[in-house]
């Protein structure tokens, strides 16, 4: 049986399954994305690269309703979220043709001596990317836009669950004008994975996903020398530690926890409050997280589809049931039907239990009573993932203090859902290393070749 299956996680109905690659048809693509990258990103400009991707971008657009309608039936994101995702990858795609020159243009350095020195950016080779389920064209264009621009090749594998929407990324270089091997789309297994980061050919790995998968791609590309960037868990902090609008705080907490379903690994998933402000941000977060509509994701005004299958709807409850079980109080929720999985509010999780550094990837906030700055902080940098964070205060001074404090790759400061194709994204601790979107994306596999010459 097919690896490579769209099951509509909505209605379990099984709509179409692909063969995986054969090791010859695997090999083959390898092959193919470095004649690539010899004939094509080392010998292209800077300028006709930034075309072909603009072109990309173009084509996002072009197709959006046919994309998102896609990744709609893949993982059930709701549809309006479908639509916007498209979008975004649109931007972020068009942000690297943008400012391709910027980001390609040499940099000088000041010498010590007579003559000049710069630092001239160069593209590695192919790189695999191993993208997940949950932003099928988000992630993969934050992947190859950048690598692209630079002049590498691409060799996507993406989650199992989205054969339609990786095809029809590849569709999309192809028809901008990439040539034979540029972008090539992977019907791949785990294994065949393994062998493509160990083949001589490919330079680096890119890998967004679980913890486990993280540390599998990281051993492999270890033992083989290769550049690897790693994208995993996030339980991320919102701080809520004084407000003068206490609804608007609470919507951007419920907004932050319910983004995609809550299958998102930047989103707000634990929210420390201060003691004064907890018992009513608690009522009001619990009534914002348990009003929001669970139904089809085609249909208008839905805020929660289908988690993004039956399994991991199971893990989730299993999650929530284990917490309770350990002491947690189930505050509302807890309920599913099916994939389905209504808005879920844990309060009393200690130290002691799974839940305070586990992450709930699906719409279940955990909420969390600060006694003071110092508490809260030590809440929020509890916990094995530093992916992305979030603080809410009237005082500019306690926000500038506590965002030095906060153990995170990220911090958002009286704002949510900002990520922008401009802003860096990435993490420490056990979310990962590397960065991805922004100027420093394009930083992560190259050659920062010196070329220092003579007075």
């Amino acid at each position: 049986m097919s690896d490579y299956v769209v099951v509509n996680p909505a209605t379990g109905e099984t709509l179409a399954t692909y063969d995986t690659f054969t090791d010859a048809q695997v090999d083959d693509a390898v092959a193919a994305a470095e004649q690539a990258y010899r004939t094509w990103g080392r010998t292209s400009s800077v300028a006709e690269r930034a075309v072909l991707i603009r072109r990309v971008a173009e084509l996002y657009r072009e197709r959006r309703d046919e994309l998102a309608a896609t990744i709609v039936r893949e993982m059930g994101k709701p549809l309006a979220a479908a639509l916007g995702e498209v979008d975004f990858a649109a931007d972020i795609t068009e942000f690297y043709a943008d400012n391709a020159e910027k980001i390609m243009a040499d940099q000088p350095i000041d010498i010590l001596g007579e003559g000049t020195a710069v630092i001239r950016k160069a593209p590695l080779g192919p790189l695999l990317g191993i993208m997940p389920w949950n932003f099928p064209y988000y992630q993969v264009a934050r992947f190859a836009a950048p690598n692209l621009l630079v002049g590498n090749t691409i060799l996507l594998k993406h989650a199992p669950q989205c054969p339609e929407s990786s095809a029809a990324i590849e569709q999309l270089h192809v028809d901008a004008g990439f040539p034979e091997g540029a972008y090539l789309n992977l019907y791949a297994t785990n294994d065949q994975a393994g062998s493509i980061i160990a083949n001589p050919r490919v330079q680096g790995v890119s890998l967004t996903g679980s913890e486990r998968a993280g540390a599998a791609v990281a051993e492999i590309a270890g033992r083989n020398l290769k550049k690897v960037v790693l994208e995993l868990g996030g339980s991320d902090p919102f701080v809520l530690l004084s407000t003068d609008d206490l609804d608007a705080a609470v919507s951007s907490a419920v907004e932050a926890r319910l983004d995609n379903t809550g299958q998102s690994c930047n989103a707000a998933k634990r929210f420390i409050v201060a003691d004064e402000l907890y018992d009513e941000f608690l009522e009001k977060f619990t009534a914002g997280m348990t009003a929001a509509t669970v139904g089809d994701p085609f249909a208008d005004g839905t805020d929660l589809g289908a988690l993004s299958s039956l399994a991991a709807a199971e893990r989730l409850q299993e999650q929530v049931e284990r917490a309770v079980a350990q002491g947690a109080t189930l505050v509302a929720g807890g309920t599913r039907d099916g994939a389905f999985f209504g808005g879920t509010v844990l309060a009393d999780v200690t130290p002691e239990m799974d839940a305070y550094r586990e992450e709930f990837f699906g719409p279940v906030g955990v909420v969390y009573r600060a006694t003071d700055e110092d508490d809260a902080v030590a809440i929020a940098n509890g916990t094995p993932f530093g992916l992305g964070s979030y603080i809410f205060t009237t005082d500019p001074a306690q926000a500038a203090r506590v965002a030095d404090r906060i153990e995170a790759g990220m911090v958002y400061v009286n704002i949510v859902l900002a990520d922008s194709p401009e802003l860096p994204f990435g993490g420490v601790k056990r979310s990962g290393t590397g960065r991805e979107m922004g100027l420093l994306a394009a930083d992560e596999f190259v050659n920062k070749k010196l070329i220092r010459i003579a007075g």
